[in-house]
């Protein structure tokens, strides 16, 4: 992180497949499924505007949705932000499990802390979403009272 642009990744393995991991994570139209703090969406082609659980309508860039390559990243448009990329991926690890990672960069830093932790919590639930347990979590839970 640097004074002005902050950066964060959080990831979970999961024991299943990247098909269905993707399925849930790769669509535009379901971050509010997933994303703590995100009441609703709307997608219309390379757009998509989130409203966040305080009203606060989100406008975002889709910059990239590759299935093959099972990622996503978009661009946070709203005038709070001087820059903003987040990139979600999805991995198949070969051996019957996926690994999700979230990564945000974003001017200013303080919101690519806010997004990341969001992401860390709405990653953590998504073994849950999908009738899993995570298998690990990057980087390790080591607050205090964490599992």
């Amino acid at each position: 992180m640097t004074a002005k642009r902050g950066s964060a990744r959080h990831a979970v393995r999961l024991d299943c497949g990247p098909e269905g991991v993707w399925a849930l994570l790769g669509a535009p139209g379901r971050v509010h499924e997933w994303f703590p703090g995100i009441e609703s969406c709307t997608v219309d082609g390379h757009h998509r505007v989130v409203v966040t659980a305080s009203g606060l309508p989100m406008p975002e860039d889709l910059v990239t949705v590759d299935p093959t390559l099972r990622r996503l990243q978009y661009r946070i448009t709203a005038p709070l932000f001087t820059e903003h990329l987040s990139t979600i991926d999805v991995h198949d690890l070969g051996d019957g499990t996926s690994l999700a990672v979230y990564s945000v960069d974003a001017d200013p830093a303080a919101l690519a802390l806010v997004i990341g932790g969001a992401a860390r919590a709405g990653l953590e639930g998504v073994p849950e979403l999908l009738g899993l347990e995570a298998l690990t979590r990057y980087p390790p839970d080591d607050r205090p009272g964490s599992r």
